[in-house]
């Protein structure tokens, strides 16, 4: 049973622990009287009435660790608040008085459960709710970044700024902004949820709104203004010149060139501008940076002069040329004809790269149209210069064959020197069909100087002309009615071109063979002998023309049936005639044609 009295019982005599005798009645004083513990109740009990769930009381201090801090609001228990309700807990010590909100006076561990965070809201809820009614402007300070935006401190309690309403445009960095005070404006509250979001960009918008009618009042074209670079895109840059904004194009930023704005302009740059134009709502405004600078080609006949040397940058290429910068704003085109007098350039690439830093001779300025035409191969003397006397006509020179066209064979002569042997100038009595049956690339071949054009460049060379026109003497040996025998050498859809001697042409036209074929390939392959006897002898058209019909007139006609039955035509083996306008021409047309390709130009 035990020793321990209640208020109410009589002090009794016994003894201590250690069995001596104790007098109680000494502490009788110390009990409870009859009817003193219902006062003492009352006491607490009237004490507990100023503490209610939902209201702001006054709480102490009285421990704080890395986690809570412990609170007496002067309850039967002491109340927890997290430590990160505290803003800056380093300024708190025991023993401070501090404003809590009580939110429930006894939970599941018989502890009081309080809040500093909302004691704090509550407190300033009537200034926040007035400056939101009446659109109030209120001054915080940027705390800490959190998803979304940052957290502003505001009369003590935590407001949420969004990304998008902390600046007139996005903030690259919102680290810079933490820890300034900034103005705000409130544009939204929930008391319940303790929710408040705020804004500077709509004091922002509002101040550019008065600003940007008093820019647009005093705005001139050909004023000079300051602005901050906004937002750049590939055709230029927008410049907010403080509540209106204006369009600093790519071809207004410098007199040189600029591949890409941002090699002239950085967003956030403070720049100066001119206003160039604008429309009559002045909701378009141009501005220009080059404007502010002398135009470069003022006095450019003075800088540089016709027959110039001068010395730049290579900064474009392209397939006819190069542009070379002289200075800022000032550049001249190396056209691909100009870069070399001796060398066959294909391409500009293959002499200059950009960026190249070279010299180059100013050979005509066209200063209205802007335009500077430039030289690499004037640097050099000129080897076209003295070629009239390295190249008398009539000279014979030997060249190498450097290329071959369809039309003829570029012989070179020296470096950067060719003359051209014309088809027509390669054999006196062959007809050449192209210049590769004759001749072949890097072939060294002895040619004659036939002319010289020095101002187009130009050389004309033969072959032909090493030696003396066979024609002359061919007047009696291929006389009209001289009858041979001749061999197939080509075989047209309009006769047969036939070797009268090794070097000698003559053509028998299909209407000449002597019986009627669609082909000549019906009845002859190349190497055949041809037994014919010559009807036409052009000397000045170079054409000798033969008839294997006309062979055999006054002869027996057994001889004439001897030869048809051995060249009897296979049709199965004939290509099919030509048709149209071109098969329609008679045999005469025909040898008209083969004769004239036949022939050497006039």
């Amino acid at each position: 049973m035990s020793d321990v009295l209640t208020p109410n019982q009589a002090a009794p005599s016994g003894i201590d622990a250690n069995g001596n005798s104790i007098d109680l009645a000494e502490f009788e004083e110390s009990f409870y009287r009859p009817g003193e513990v219902d006062n003492l109740l009352e006491d607490y009990k009237s004490s507990l009435d100023n503490v209610a769930e939902g209201s702001i009381v006054k709480g102490k201090i009285l421990r704080i660790t890395d986690k809570e801090v412990f609170v007496d609001v002067n309850f039967k228990s002491e109340g927890v608040i997290p430590l990160y309700e505290f803003k800056n807990i380093a300024s708190y010590k025991i023993g401070d008085e501090i404003d809590v909100f009580l939110e429930q006076v006894e939970d599941s561990e018989g502890q009081i459960n309080l809040s500093k965070s909302r004691a704090d809201f509550l407190k300033v809820w009537e200034v926040i709710f007035k400056a939101f009614e009446n659109n109030e402007t209120v001054e915080g300070r940027v705390m800490r970044r959190i998803k979304g935006g940052v957290v502003v401190d505001l009369f003590g309690v935590d407001a949420f700024l969004p990304g998008s309403q902390i600046d007139l445009r996005q903030i690259p960095d919102m680290d810079s902004i933490l820890g300034k005070t900034y103005k705000f404006r409130i544009i939204k509250i929930n008391k319940m949820r303790r929710n408040i979001v705020v804004s500077r960009r709509v004091i922002l918008e509002e101040d550019r709104s008065q600003l940007r009618g008093k820019i647009l009042a005093e705005l001139e074209k050909g004023q000079i203004r300051e602005g901050t670079v906004k937002n750049i895109t590939d055709f230029g840059a927008f410049i907010d010149l403080g509540g209106v904004d204006g369009l600093l194009h790519i071809t207004d930023m410098s007199w040189g060139r600029v591949n890409h704005p941002s090699e002239i302009v950085v967003i956030g740059d403070k720049i100066t501008v001119k206003v160039l134009d604008f429309n009559e709502n002045k909701e378009r405004i141009s501005l220009g940076l080059k404007q502010l600078s002398e135009h470069p080609w003022k006095g450019i006949e003075n800088k540089f002069p016709e027959g110039t040397r001068v010395r730049g940058k290579i900064v474009s290429i392209t397939d006819y040329g190069a542009f070379m910068e002289l200075e800022k704003g000032i550049e001249g085109l190396i056209h691909i004809s100009e870069m070399s007098w001796t060398q066959h350039i294909k391409h500009p690439s293959k002499i200059v790269g950009i960026g190249d830093i070279v010299e180059a001779v100013v050979l005509k300025l066209d200063k209205d149209n802007e335009k500077i035409s430039l030289g690499f191969k004037q640097l050099e003397p000129d080897p076209w210069q003295n070629v009239p006397n390295e190249f008398p006509i009539g000279t014979i020179m030997q060249g190498k064959v450097r290329n071959i066209a369809a039309f003829g064979a570029f012989v070179e002569l020296k470096e950067g020197v060719d003359g051209l042997v014309h088809i027509s100038d390669m054999s006196w009595t062959k007809k050449i069909n192209h210049p590769g049956e004759l001749l072949k690339k890097n072939d060294v071949v002895d040619v004659k100087i036939l002319d010289i054009d020095v101002g187009k460049r130009r050389i004309s060379l033969g072959i032909k002309q090493l030696t003396d026109d066979p024609w002359g003497g061919f007047t009696s040996q291929f006389a009209v009615g001289t009858e041979m025998e001749t061999t197939v050498a080509r075989i047209l859809d309009r006769g047969l071109v036939v070797n009268l001697t090794e070097e000698l042409e003559g053509f028998i036209p299909i209407g000449q063979l002597g019986q009627p074929v669609d082909h000549p390939s019906e009845v002859y392959k190349v190497g055949d002998k041809v037994p014919a006897r010559v009807i036409e002898f052009d000397l000045d058209g170079r054409k000798i023309i033969l008839s294997i019909g006309d062979y055999f007139k006054g002869k027996d006609e057994s001889a004439l049936g001897e030869y048809l039955a051995a060249h009897v035509p296979v049709k199965s083996a004939a290509p099919k005639a030509a048709k149209g306008a071109k098969g329609a021409k008679n045999a005469e047309t025909d040898l008209q044609e083969e004769a004239v390709a036949a022939a050497p130009e006039a």
